[in-house]
């Protein structure tokens, strides 16, 4: 008898090489303005209220246009950081999600 086939969200879940919960880092790249950091900042809480502004890296882009900041998140589950990211790459001050 054969082995009934799993769905490929089934198989992604099984096969993740993340274990939950861990520290994930997450850079976001945006225009350098006043707001970016506070913004990245407040969708960060919303996701893990224990988010640490300690942790934030900046890094300016060669021309000073744009701003690279790098947070580190607790993420509970895979469902937790795809929804981190689909927040963070709907906001308006942003421009990539990695």
């Amino acid at each position: 008898m054969s082995k009934p086939s799993s769905s490929p969200a089934a198989d992604a879940a099984s096969t993740s090489l993340i274990s939950y919960p861990c520290q994930f880092p997450i850079k976001v790249m945006g225009a350098k303005t006043d707001e970016l950091v506070s913004a990245i900042t407040h969708i960060a809480r919303q996701f893990d209220p224990a988010f640490d502004t300690d942790t934030i890296e900046l890094r300016p882009s060669k021309a000073g246009n744009y701003l690279g900041v790098t947070i580190t998140i607790t993420t509970t589950s895979r469902q937790h950081l795809d929804e981190l990211y689909r927040t963070l790459s709907t906001h308006p001050l942003v421009k990539v999600v990695l």
